[in-house]
């Protein structure tokens, strides 16, 4: 039996953080009817898509009691898929045609940064933001989440919610690889959570672990001033990067075995090179120094758990969830499809398995990516199947799929990337399907800025 709207439940939720993810997620279970606040530890909005010129004091970021910097953005960042897959389905990422705006399909930080601002403005969630305002602390109490913030003036506040939803992101706790001999290296080291600019390497060798989209965009960065940049990867081939990079000074590697005092790097294929930096461009720890389970959710080697769909942990659903902890993929889509999942559940109106049922989900992912000799640490990676995941909430929410050309335009970015990395955000072909998006972009009605479609 169907529950009617005078049914629907109306929750007091507390969404942590207020970029995309979080003022999504406010969007969405506001529209459902629930009582939203959302506590942002910054002045604005925007998350990770905030560029800060400031580097940590820690260049690896490991102090724990150093004063941090909650932006990862450096000054050349593009985005890694095109505008048509960028924005929310009810918000569109068209160019605005102001003087200030950056029109090409794989626009600069910036761009995406005012997005942010011109979603939260468009669907007025401003007004639900308390700015400067830190959670540090959130656990349960006879039922209820005590959720504790503290302004910038130092006072704390104390208030109940029925349901907290984390959106706090997982780029400001780096991760570092473990390099033998490390400790009587005399070298510099530095996360790519504190690079920004490339003039400090000017003239280095300089060596990148890891080889994601980040560790070669910054490696094609530093290229244009360092003398040799190398990168070092498990899954890279070796040699030189010349004909798909642009540049002659940039080689691959395998990972490095080895480090030692005399500033020499071994690689696992016996090659040497002297270095002067270790860029360590390895990602970042999920990270929620204020949230109190009792131990129910841990944070084991990187994964976060247990989680039903990475969201829902079952022995806390739906009191507790998190948005945008996978990896990849499609991601305002993704928080704008989880988001009206979790609203959903709160209210009443989509229903959830039972816990034991939804820990055998949990327990099923686990020895599946076991069997499939994934790392615990990839847990949140979704790997091939994200699509279906995110098909896998639509249809728990009632609204369409994935669009096709959505689809076929992620798949022919990715293609893309392989085939050119240096020009794909340039270079393409597939401009018929960016005309069809477009083609769904124009049944959007206006709303100032020419993109938003609400309903």
């Amino acid at each position: 039996m169907s529950l009617t709207i005078s049914e629907f439940k109306v929750r007091n939720v507390a969404v942590i953080g207020a970029g995309a993810c979080g003022l999504c997620a406010a969007k969405e279970l506001r529209r459902e009817g629930h009582k939203v606040v959302v506590f942002e530890r910054q002045g604005q909005a925007g998350g990770a898509w905030m560029y800060n010129p400031t580097v940590e004091a820690d260049p690896l970021g490991s102090d724990p009691s150093r004063t941090i910097v909650h932006s990862s953005i450096y000054a050349s960042l593009r985005t890694n898929l095109p505008r048509e897959l960028m924005g929310f389905r009810d918000y569109p990422f068209v160019s605005t045609g102001q003087p200030y705006s950056d029109p090409r399909r794989f626009p600069g930080h910036r761009e995406v940064f005012l997005y942010i601002k011109d979603y939260a403005t468009a669907f007025g969630l401003t007004e639900l933001v308390r700015f400067e305002t830190e959670v540090v602390y959130a656990g349960l109490v006879n039922g209820k989440w005590r959720v504790r913030s503290r302004m910038a003036n130092g006072v704390t506040v104390d208030e109940i919610f029925d349901a907290v939803v984390v959106c706090n992101g997982h780029g400001t706790e780096p991760r570092t690889a473990e390099i033998p001999g490390i400790d009587a290296w005399p070298g510099k080291q530095i996360h790519s959570h504190n690079y920004r600019i490339p003039d400090p390497f000017r003239d280095l060798v300089v060596i990148l672990i890891g080889f994601g989209s980040s560790a070669l965009d910054i490696s094609m960065d530093i290229a244009q001033v360092a003398k040799e940049v190398h990168i070092a990867s498990r899954s890279a081939k070796v040699g030189v990067l010349g004909n798909v990079s642009g540049y002659d000074n940039l080689k691959l590697h395998p990972m490095i075995e080895s480090v030692h005092k005399d500033g020499s790097v071994i690689f696992n294929d016996g090659s040497v090179v002297l270095a002067d930096v270790i860029l360590h461009c390895t990602g970042y720890k999920y990270h929620f120094p204020f949230l109190d389970t009792n131990g129910i959710v841990t944070v084991e080697d990187n994964c976060v758990g247990p989680l039903y769909k990475h969201t829902f942990p079952p022995a806390l659903a739906p009191w507790l969830s998190f948005v945008g902890l996978p990896l990849m993929g499609i991601g305002f889509l993704l928080y704008e499809f989880q988001s009206k999942w979790i609203a959903g559940v709160l209210s009443g109106r989509i229903g959830l398995p039972s816990e034991e049922e939804m820990m055998r989900d949990v327990e099923a992912l686990y020895l599946l990516l076991e069997a499939s000799g994934i790392p615990k640490r990839y847990t949140h990676g979704t790997g091939h199947y994200r699509i279906e995941y995110m098909d896998w909430f639509a249809g728990e929410c009632g609204i369409p799929a994935v669009e096709e050309w959505r689809k076929e335009i992620y798949y022919a970015t990715k293609k893309n990337y392989l085939v050119r990395p240096h020009a794909f955000r340039d270079e393409w072909e597939d401009e018929d399907l960016a005309l069809k998006a477009h083609e769904d972009f124009t049944k959007c009605r206006s709303n100032g800025v020419d993109r938003s479609c609400i309903s």
